[in-house]
């Protein structure tokens, strides 16, 4: 869902940073090749990935749900120099597609790519968290986030894709899936180890800074 409407989506595009044309091959192909091309992340969102991993020069990117790839390239243009991204998702079919172009970019070397659950995965990864960036299946968000909050670095970044569901979250009835989803953002927004800020861009982004 857009909360602006098509007309004024294309003027932000069109003043805002251009994709590489890595991106806007990868963002072509997903609406080709892939059954669900509104999972990608797109050109305005990409680009404030892109804006806050800049912003916050991370050591280390943790993303959870990788789909064909977009958000990953888009977060790992702000990576430090010896930085690093690992991004996590079960799905073995659209990570072939996602590491196509992690191949044929710039950020080869600096991202891994984890076939597998990220429940399971998440509590083995020792490494201090810059940033986090979760967009997989929306019943775990709050169990993603527990299980990052405490490896993520004091001042670090969370973000949470799709937060207001199509603007379901704002109706009075809510189907199972918008619950979850409304219950996650009750709980951050209780949590007093980080500040937060949901924007309406897209479907919805959580930023969370650690405190």
């Amino acid at each position: 869902m857009e909360f602006i409407n098509e007309k004024l989506n294309t003027y932000c595009e069109n003043f805002s940073e251009k994709e590489t044309k890595l991106l806007a091959e990868l963002n072509r192909e997903t609406f080709l090749k892939t059954n669900q091309p509104r999972m990608l992340s797109g050109h305005l969102q990409g680009r404030l990935l892109s804006f806050l991993s800049k912003l916050t020069k991370p050591d280390f990117i943790l993303e959870i749900g990788t789909y064909t790839g977009y958000s990953a390239l888009c977060l790992a243009e702000g990576l430090s120099e010896n930085g690093r991204l690992i991004t996590i998702d079960p799905n073995e079919e659209t990570n072939l597609f996602a590491k196509k172009f992690f191949d044929k970019s710039i950020y080869k070397s600096k991202i891994e790519l984890i076939t597998g659950q990220a429940h399971s995965i998440i509590p083995n990864l020792n490494q201090i968290i810059d940033l986090v960036f979760i967009d997989a299946d929306k019943k775990n968000y709050s169990l993603y986030y527990d299980l990052i909050i405490d490896k993520v670095k004091t001042g670090g970044l969370i973000i949470a894709d799709n937060v207001l569901w199509s603007g379901k979250v704002a109706e009075n009835e809510m189907d199972k899936d918008t619950r979850l989803i409304h219950e996650f953002n009750l709980k951050v927004n209780s949590d007093s180890r980080v500040e937060n800020l949901l924007l309406p861009i897209r479907d919805g982004l959580m930023l969370l800074r650690k405190l």
